[in-house]
C-alpha cells in the first residue's frame, strides 16, 4: 500500500459499519463510549429522556447519534426500548445496578429476546461489591484503585482530570469489552453481559506500576519514582517566559541527546536512573530551562531524540504543526474537537451526523408500526 496515501483502498465506511448500538443516555464514560463506537462507524440510537437538559460537556460526547426521546416511566417507552434491543448488536448503559431491571429492561429479559445481544454495563464500582449501590465520581474510583495516591506532587494527590477513571478505565474498557463480546457472539451465537467498573479499569491501567512495586522499583511516595515526576529527566520545567516544557529521556541514548543539547557532559551522570543523582540533576535542569523561553527550547529540541515537547494549553495544541499535519483536531458543527481515533487504512473513521430518529430507522430496526405511532404521533 502506498504509504503516502493510507486510505487508497478505503471503503468509505468505518470498521463498525453495520453494527447497531442501543445507548441509554447518561453522564461521562457511557456517552464517551457511545461516541467512540459511532466514530468507528456503528449506528447508535440513543434513548434520551424528554426535556433532558444538556450539559456543556455533552456537545462533543453526544456527537454522531440518532436520538429517540422516550419516557421510561410509560409502558410504551419500555416496549420501544425492548423492541430496539431485540434488533441491536450492542446495548450500553451507565445506570446504578438494578435500575434497568426495575424497568423490565434488564439483561435476563433482553437476552431472552435477543440471545446474541452484548449488554454493556458501565458503573464506577461495578455490578456487585460493598460499594456497588453508592454514589461516586472518577476521583473516588481511582482513589480506591491505587492510582490517585500515585499522582501529584509530594505534598498531596492530584486528580488527573477524569481521564484515568471515567474515560480510560471506564469508557475505553467498556468499548474493548463490548467489541470482544461482539466477536464472541458472532462466532458462538451467544451474547453476554459486560460488567465494566471504573475501579477495575483504573486498577488494570496500573499494571506496570504494580509490577514495579513487586520488584521493589516503586516507592509509595509521590514524586519519587521514575514516571511520577520524581526523575528529573521525566518531568516538566518552567521556562523564562513562564511557559512550560517537558522531557522524557528515559533511555540512555535519549538522555545522552538531551544532555548534549543542554551542554551538560554525559560523564556527570553515568548512572542517570540512580535516585542519588536526581537532586543535583534537577537543580541543573531547572536553572538551564528557566534561562530561555519555551520557543527557544522548541527550536533547539523539537524533532530530536531528546524526548521533548512543549506543554501546550488546548488553544495551542489544536494549532501545533504535528497535530495539524495529522488532522488530530477537526471542526464539526462549528466546534473544534478531537478527530476520531485510531486511524484505519481500509475503513476510515468519521464523525457521523446527529439527528432525531425517523420512521425509516425505527422500521429498519424492526419496530412495529403500532409502537412507532405511539412514539412519533405527529409523523406524516
Amino acid at each position: 500500500m502506498n504509504s503516502s496515501d493510507p486510505t487508497k483502498h478505503a471503503t468509505g465506511h468505518g470498521p463498525l459499519h453495520g453494527v447497531r448500538v442501543l445507548e441509554f443516555a447518561g453522564l461521562g464514560p457511557a456517552p464517551f463510549c457511545g461516541m467512540l463506537l459511532s466514530d468507528l462507524g456503528a449506528q447508535v440510537i440513543r434513548i434520551s429522556r424528554p426535556n433532558l437538559l444538556k450539559q456543556p460537556f455533552d456537545t462533543i460526547l453526544d456527537r454522531g447519534r440518532l436520538v429517540l426521546n422516550v419516557d421510561l416511566k410509560q409502558p410504551a417507552g419500555v416496549a420501544a426500548c425492548r423492541a430496539l434491543a431485540s434488533s441491536a448488536d450492542v446495548l450500553i448503559e451507565g445506570f446504578r445496578p438494578g435500575v434497568l431491571e426495575k424497568l423490565g429492561l434488564g439483561p435476563d429479559i433482553l437476552l431472552k429476546d435477543n440471545p446474541k445481544l452484548v449488554y454493556g454495563r458501565m458503573t464506577g464500582w461495578g455490578q456487585y461489591g460493598p460499594n456497588a449501590h453508592t454514589a461516586g465520581h472518577d476521583i473516588n474510583y481511582i482513589a480506591l484503585s491505587g492510582a490517585l495516591h500515585a499522582i501529584g506532587d509530594a505534598a498531596k494527590p492530584t486528580p488527573p482530570l477524569n481521564l484515568v477513571g471515567d474515560f480510560g478505565g471506564g469508557a475505553l474498557y467498556l468499548a474493548m469489552g463490548v467489541l470482544a463480546a461482539l466477536l464472541n457472539a458472532r462466532s458462538t451465537g451467544v451474547g453476554q453481559v459486560v460488567d465494566c467498573a471504573m475501579t477495575d479499569g483504573a486498577a488494570s491501567l496500573m499494571s506496570m506500576m504494580f509490577a514495579m512495586r513487586a520488584s521493589g522499583e516503586w516507592r509509595e511516595q509521590r514524586h519519587a519514582n521514575l514516571l511520577d515526576g520524581g526523575a528529573p529527566f521525566y518531568d516538566t520545567y518552567r521556562c523564562a517566559d513562564d511557559k512550560w516544557i517537558c522531557v522524557g529521556a528515559l533511555e540512555i541514548q535519549f538522555f545522552a541527546v538531551l544532555l548534549d543539547k543542554l551542554g551538560i557532559p554525559l560523564s556527570d551522570y553515568p548512572d542517570h536512573w540512580n535516585p542519588a543523582c536526581w537532586p543535583d540533576m534537577r537543580a541543573r535542569f531547572e536553572k538551564v530551562f528557566q534561562s530561555q523561553t519555551q520557543a527557544h527550547w522548541c527550536e533547539l529540541l523539537s524533532n530530536t531524540d531528546a524526548c521533548f515537547a512543549p506543554v501546550l494549553p488546548m488553544s495551542e495544541a489544536i494549532e501545533h504543526p504535528h497535530n495539524v499535519a495529522r488532522g488530530t483536531f477537526v471542526t464539526h458543527s462549528g466546534i473544534v474537537q478531537p478527530a476520531p481515533a485510531p486511524r484505519f487504512s481500509r475503513t476510515p473513521t468519521a464523525i457521523q451526523d446527529s439527528a432525531t430518529v425517523d420512521v425509516n430507522t425505527l422500521r429498519a430496526w424492526r419496530m412495529p408500526d403500532a409502537l412507532i405511532d405511539q412514539l412519533l404521533p405527529l409523523r406524516e
